[in-house]
Parts: C-alpha cells; sequence; structure tokens
C-alpha cells in the first residue's frame, strides 16, 4: 500500500494515518503484546539505549501499536510527535514537568477541569512549582501581568470541562510567546476535528483520550503533542540546551532537533514515571480515532439542539454552550470552532442544587455517571463530583455554582434525548 498523501483529508488521516501495511501485512493495525524485543548483540541494545528513537527498548518506552496511534494523533492535530501516557492526567503532569522544575512557576486559565485544578495548585505546590491562575477572559494586560521571572509555560483547556467557555488561543498564544514561553492547549473536548490549536498558535497538545478520542469510554488515555515550532534555544529552558547526564549528556536540542520536547519526555519522564499505556488499549483507542471524524459531527448536531431546548425552558436558569448566538463565547466559537464546540452543554436549573439532582437522578436514559464526551449521553454534577475538592472561590473561578448540571449528550437519537430531558425537567 502506497504511504498516505500529506495533504490527506482529516477524515482519511483518521482511518490511514500511522499505520501503512506492507505487502501481506494486516490491514488494521496489530496489536504488539509484549513488553521486550530482542536483538542480535549487546552492541545492537547498547546502541538502541544511545539513541532509543533508533528502535524499541521496552514497552514502557513505547510499543508497536501505540506508536501507530501516536503518529496518527500527531498527524491529526498537525504536530511533529506525540506520547501516549497513561491517563489524560498523566499527559497534563507530563507536559508541565517536562519544563518545569522547582522553584519555576507557569500561569493557566482557572477555567479549568477539577483534577487538573488540584494537580496544579495542591500537588506541584509539593514539588516547588507555582501554578499562577488567571481569569479564562483575561485580557492581553491581565495575562501580561500574571508572568513573573520564573515563568515557564501557560495552559489552557480549548472548550473548558465543565464550564465551556471558549479560549481565546491566538491572545493566550501571543502572551506566551512575547515572555519566551510556550503555550500548551488541552484540547480534549474539540479534537482535532472541531479545532487545531497549533495552527492558531499554542505550541504543545494535550488530550485525555478517554473522552471523544475513545469514544466508547472502554479505557482511559493521554496524549502529549509536540508542535515542532517553539524555538527552545531563547535561554529560557536550559534542561532543553543543556546536557542531560541521566540519558549520557545528550543536548536534546541539538541531537533531536526535529522534536526535542516530545523525546525529552519520553527518554526522562516515561522512563522514571512509567505511565505508558498498554497495547490492548492503544488499540481500542485506534478504533475510536476511525469514527472520530463522523461522530464529533453528530455530537455538534444534537448537543445544539438540545441547547436549544434547555435555552427554551422554563425550569432553566441559564445555558452556556458557545454555538448558542447569544452565548458570551459566540464570536470565540465561530473563529476557532467553525464546524461546531461538541456535544457537552452546561446548564444550570431553577432552584439550584435540590433541583439539579432532582433533574439527574429523574433521567431514564441518560447515565448518571463520572465520565463525559461518550458514545452514550451522561449527566454530572460537578459541585458534587469532578470539582468536589474546590474551595467555594475555586467553583466561583471556574465558573461553577450548585446548581450546574454537566450534560454530555451522546449519539442516541435526537428524540429519545429530548424526551429524557424533557421528563426530568418536570419532575422539578
Amino acid at each position: 500500500m502506497k504511504e498516505l498523501k500529506a495533504d490527506a483529508k482529516i477524515e482519511t488521516k483518521c482511518l490511514h494515518a500511522g499505520y501503512t501495511p506492507k505487502n501481506g501485512e494486516p490491514r488494521v493495525v496489530p496489536i504488539v503484546q509484549s513488553t521486550t524485543y530482542v536483538y542480535d548483540s549487546t552492541n545492537d541494545v547498547a546502541d538502541v539505549f544511545d539513541d532509543p528513537t533508533k528502535s524499541l527498548i521496552y514497552s514502557r518506552f513505547e510499543n508497536p501499536t501505540t506508536d501507530a496511534v501516536e503518529k496518527k494523533i500527531a498527524a491529526l492535530e498537525g504536530g511533529v510527535a506525540a506520547m501516549c501516557t497513561s491517563s489524560g492526567q498523566a499527559a497534563t503532569l507530563c507536559s508541565i514537568l517536562n519544563i518545569c522544575e522547582c522553584g519555576d512557576s507557569f500561569i493557566a486559565s482557572s477555567a479549568i477541569y477539577g483534577g487538573t485544578i488540584n494537580l496544579f495548585a495542591v500537588t506541584f505546590k509539593k514539588l516547588g512549582i507555582e501554578c499562577i491562575f488567571v481569569d479564562a477572559n483575561a485580557t492581553e494586560e491581565d495575562l501580561n501581568a500574571a508572568f513573573k521571572p520564573n515563568t515557564k509555560a501557560v495552559f489552557g483547556e480549548t472548550i473548558a470541562n465543565p464550564a465551556v467557555n471558549v479560549l481565546d488561543i491566538e491572545l493566550w498564544a501571543k502572551a506566551a510567546h512575547a515572555h519566551g514561553v510556550p503555550l500548551i492547549v488541552d484540547n480534549t473536548f474539540a479534537t482535532p476535528i472541531l479545532c487545531r490549536p497549533i495552527e492558531w498558535g499554542a505550541d504543545i497538545v494535550i488530550h485525555s483520550t478517554s473522552k471523544y478520542m475513545d469514544g466508547h469510554a472502554v479505557q482511559v488515555g493521554g496524549v502529549i503533542v509536540d508542535s515542532g515550532k517553539f524555538d527552545w534555544t531563547n535561554g529560557n529552558f536550559p534542561s532543553m540546551t543543556e546536557p542531560d547526564e541521566s540519558y549520557h549528556g545528550t543536548v536534546y536540542t541539538e541531537k533531536y532537533s526535529f522534536a526535542p520536547y516530545i523525546v525529552k519526555a519520553r527518554m526522562q519522564l516515561m522512563r522514571d514515571f512509567g505511565c505508558y499505556p498498554a497495547a490492548n488499549s492503544s488499540f481500542l483507542l485506534n478504533l475510536g480515532l476511525e469514527t472520530l471524524a463522523i461522530r464529533m459531527k453528530q455530537y455538534c448536531e444534537n448537543g445544539l439542539t438540545v441547547a436549544k431546548f434547555l435555552k427554551s425552558s422554563d425550569k432553566v436558569e441559564s445555558v452556556t454552550y458557545a454555538a448558542l448566538e447569544d452565548d458570551k463565547c459566540h464570536k470565540l466559537a465561530e473563529k476557532y470552532l467553525p464546524l461546531g464546540v461538541s456535544g457537552v452543554i452546561s446548564f444550570a436549573v431553577k432552584g439550584g442544587r435540590p433541583a439539579a439532582i432532582r433533574f439527574m437522578d429523574s433521567l431514564t436514559l441518560a447515565s448518571n455517571e463520572v465520565h463525559v464526551a461518550d458514545i452514550r449521553t451522561c449527566v454530572l454534577h460537578p459541585a458534587s463530583a469532578t470539582h468536589r475538592q474546590l474551595t467555594d472561590e475555586q467553583l466561583v473561578a471556574a465558573g461553577i455554582d450548585g446548581g450546574m448540571i454537566r450534560l454530555s449528550v451522546g449519539l442516541e437519537n435526537i428524540d429519545d434525548i429530548l424526551d429524557d430531558v424533557r421528563q426530568a425537567l418536570d419532575k422539578i
């Protein structure tokens, strides 16, 4: 089979990027269920340890099945390389630790996933890394004012979870680059089908692949994508430009100039943390990726229909969904997400927390579960679940109140979804 054309459309890349079978080889990406790889001599093994990009060492670093998926996701996002992880949280952790160390700081939008807020505000603080939270709708002046001499990165979510605000990627990238640091964007809800942050100035893109990329709620995973565009030799990142004594004195920007960030992440962090996915998990992820382009279109169509229905209900206090024309992020959505804003809706019912719980417990089709961006409709009360550990002040900063419900619209028939929402609202 011939190699995929570089200018192939994204729907075609979902099916064919990352793996090209040779004559007589399997059409589908095979599961290579092995931890180890055999070499002819001791010198061959030593050569691979000197340069892991030559071949495979051990499946804590790399696996052929996962490698194919990494190449596919990099192609979808327009990056040069990617590294899969065992979870989205592991991808977030490694994306920051690959840049920051004790004594450094980084800036993050305050409207992000609750687990990420805990990681940034609590765990990183214990490691001596400061997270400076900034309002998601900050002006360029506000962003610039947040930087410190030791700031090494900026972080935001394309579509915030669960506030579903849309990040002004170009604005945040401009501020980051003015201070010589990269912008890291979590693109989980948008996926590369709806938005490719690298095209808007992002330098690193991460995902919780457990969500839309997988789509079926069968495995947890994450990924980090390196754009290959950031200049790590600008003087702010000695760990990239000085010899790494833990790996034979390697200078990443010299030896691996094509993608020093992702190679460093694999050779240092994956080596030490071992948060690599199993081959079978990557195989299942690839099945989800193959239908991603088709599924995202339907998620967006169903999501907009449900959002409009909620907007018309006298039981609903507010609806946040950037595809709605009166939404505060609608103009940003038109710019960054012209094809749609996913199937995730944030809304608040009248009556606060008791009414929200009553609504959710009355649903019969939608599942009440700690998940989102599934093929099936599901619902969550963030203040009671994913953001339960946050203070009242942090909840407000994240755009969450007691009556907020996160509804993740699935791919069931839209009439069935609407009937379920309607009857649950009638129970309030």
